[in-house]
């Protein structure tokens, strides 16, 4: 590829080619080199022990009814539209639709290079500014939701004791056909000991939807012990803990201007509708520099 170049410049060093036919034929290639470069940049600074790990992602609106239940969705589809775009393999595990618009819950698997590493970037709580479509006074209303991303881990790595756990079936809700409907194939799994709850209904197969349950557990209570470690050694340096969840990360601006901000790192994006369509990667890359670093790298 950077051969390819220096032989366009070479012709039209050497007037075989006009030389603004030389520099747009290889305008492109380079901004490719460019964006691999950058890629790699980007993977240098991953170095945590999950940062190659597939995600899990769950997204929960705040309080404020369809609002928030909308934009909870607008979530889970920017995450979409950005594994299409990167080449990630996106797996529904649950999916709760109100009946009038947006969702209840989501939880999806992302399957893919670093997907951890990468959206880790995203766990926190959003923010959402805009002319609301279900206020007939056309009112600016402000939305929540949670965004929660863990690492799943090796099934060997952390096992769940069937004695903690109760496992209860039900029939699918939403979309799923008449199968899902008539038969209990949604399996919800209740961890005794820490009160977590998981849900999986999008398969068919009671089995298989038993089975990917317990491994979003196994990732949860991983994360979890994951948590009061860090706690525990926080704790022992005097550290003040970090309050992560209910946080507010990033704001995302429709009214009266178009901006999106994320708090953490003060990278701002003014294409609001680019960021929607899976525009992550100023985010995700700001994110990773910051962690890293320790401080904001936007400022010199």
């Amino acid at each position: 590829m950077i051969e390819e170049t220096e032989v366009y410049l070479e012709l039209a060093g050497e007037d075989a080619l006009d030389e603004h036919e030389a520099v747009n034929e290889a305008n492109p290639i380079l901004e490719e080199i460019k964006q691999r470069l950058d890629k790699m940049e980007l993977e240098t600074l991953l170095g945590g022990d999950y940062d190659f790990c597939d995600s899990i992602i769950s997204l929960h609106p705040g309080a404020g009814g369809l609002e928030s239940q909308d934009w909870a969705e607008m979530l889970l589809r920017m995450y979409n539209r950005w594994c299409e775009q990167n080449g990630y393999q996106v797996e529904l595990v649950d999916l709760l639709a109100d009946d009038e618009a947006g969702i209840k819950s989501a939880t999806i698997i992302i399957r893919g290079h670093a997907a951890y590493g990468y959206l880790q970037a995203e766990k926190g709580v959003h923010r959402l500014i805009r002319i609301s479509p279900y206020d007939t006074s056309k009112r600016r209303h402000t939305s929540f939701a949670s965004v929660d991303v863990i690492p799943e881990v090796e099934e060997e790595e952390f096992i769940v004791n069937s004695d903690d756990i109760k496992v209860d079936t039900f029939r699918a809700s939403g979309a799923g056909g008449q199968h899902v409907n008539k038969t209990d194939s949604a399996v919800r799994i209740t961890h005794i000991p820490t009160g977590i709850v998981v849900t999986c209904q999008n398969d068919r197969s009671q089995h298989s939807n038993r089975t990917q349950a317990l491994r979003v557990l196994q990732a949860k209570l991983a994360e979890l012990t994951r948590r009061e470690q860090a706690e525990e050694i926080s704790a022992e340096r005097g550290q003040q803990r970090e309050i992560a969840w209910g946080s507010q990360i990033r704001t995302y601006i429709f009214h009266p201007f178009t901006l999106v901000k994320d708090h953490r790192t003060g990278m701002e994006v003014g294409q609001v509708e680019a960021v929607m369509n899976g525009m992550l990667d100023p985010f995700i890359d700001a994110f990773l520099r910051w962690k890293v670093r320790g401080k904001n790298p936007l400022k010199k």
